[in-house]
């Protein structure tokens, strides 16, 4: 199965560049699923269902949030109506929506999908993600109920992201991280099979600190103090994300790339053999 998960969809830079780029990658690269986290899409804070809907119709086949999964009010009651938008597993427990769920892939086939937010220098005392983990890919065995699984790990630490890769080795078709908005070059298939990346990137504008305007983060850098809103940058937005192929009876993964598209930063596109 082919596999494509881009990263933290950032403002309407990063709405504009899926929709502009995806549907030409679904083709060029034939792929039969696609995931994308879009929790900063809506105006750098969480998503709105109007949004959700353009990401959907762009291509995406799933859609991950995180900890922002709420800053949009009207989300609470969208996800409800909407399975294909998840929520993070080990968020409040009374959280509408469900952070994993069965999909249904070209073929007959199907991927599992799971989110789990990071508790290290989070600001929120969420639940364990591992034991999260541990009892949703239970639910959807490789080479069982899934020809394929994605996890992705939305956290702030490196060394948590790493460890939850290693813990769902085997378990999963590919662990990603999120949140922290800048690719990482540690692209790799682990030992039991997973392909493995410590960090998508974002789909954003990178003449930013982080997809926001440069300006008031700077400031508050040097000032400490806040003169202002934060804004996503609107300049031409790099597609970076995490290209995957795996086995259909085993749901390992057989080959991984990353993938950089647009914008600012060199370009890394998956050649299709």
């Amino acid at each position: 199965m082919r596999l494509l998960f881009l990263g933290d969809v950032m403002g309407r830079a990063g709405r504009a560049a899926v929709a502009a780029e995806l549907p030409g990658l679904r083709a060029r690269l034939r792929l039969d699923f696609v995931v994308v986290n879009a929790e900063n899409a809506t105006g750098g804070m969480g998503l709105s269902g109007a949004h959700a809907a353009e990401i959907l119709a762009a291509g995406a086949d799933c859609i991950t949030l995180g900890d922002h999964a709420f800053d949009q009010r009207e989300m609470l009651a969208f996800i409800e109506t909407e399975p294909r938008v998840l929520r993070p597993l080990n968020y409040a427990r009374a959280a509408p929506g469900a952070g994993a769920r069965l999909f249904d892939a070209p073929g007959g086939r199907k991927v599992f999908v799971a989110q789990a937010l990071g508790r290290v220098f989070m600001k929120q005392p969420f639940d364990d993600p591992f034991s999260a983990l541990d009892a949703a890919l239970k639910t959807a065995p490789l080479g069982g109920r899934a020809n394929a699984a994605i996890v992705d790990v939305h956290a702030e630490a490196t060394s948590e992201k790493v460890a939850l890769g290693h813990w769902c080795d085997g378990r999963a078709s590919l662990v990603v991280g999120t949140h922290t908005h800048i690719p990482t070059a540690d692209t790799q298939i682990l030992g039991r099979g997973a392909a493995y990346q410590t960090d998508a990137g974002m789909c954003g504008d990178y003449d930013s600190v982080i997809g926001m305007d440069k300006l008031e983060p700077i400031s508050r850098f040097v000032t400490g103090m806040t003169r202002g809103r934060f804004e996503p940058a609107t300049g031409p937005a790099t597609l970076c994300g995490v290209y995957v192929e795996t086995d259909d009876a085993t749901g390992r993964a057989l080959r991984a790339e990353p993938l950089r598209l647009g914008g600012r930063l060199p370009e890394v596109v998956p050649g299709v053999e």
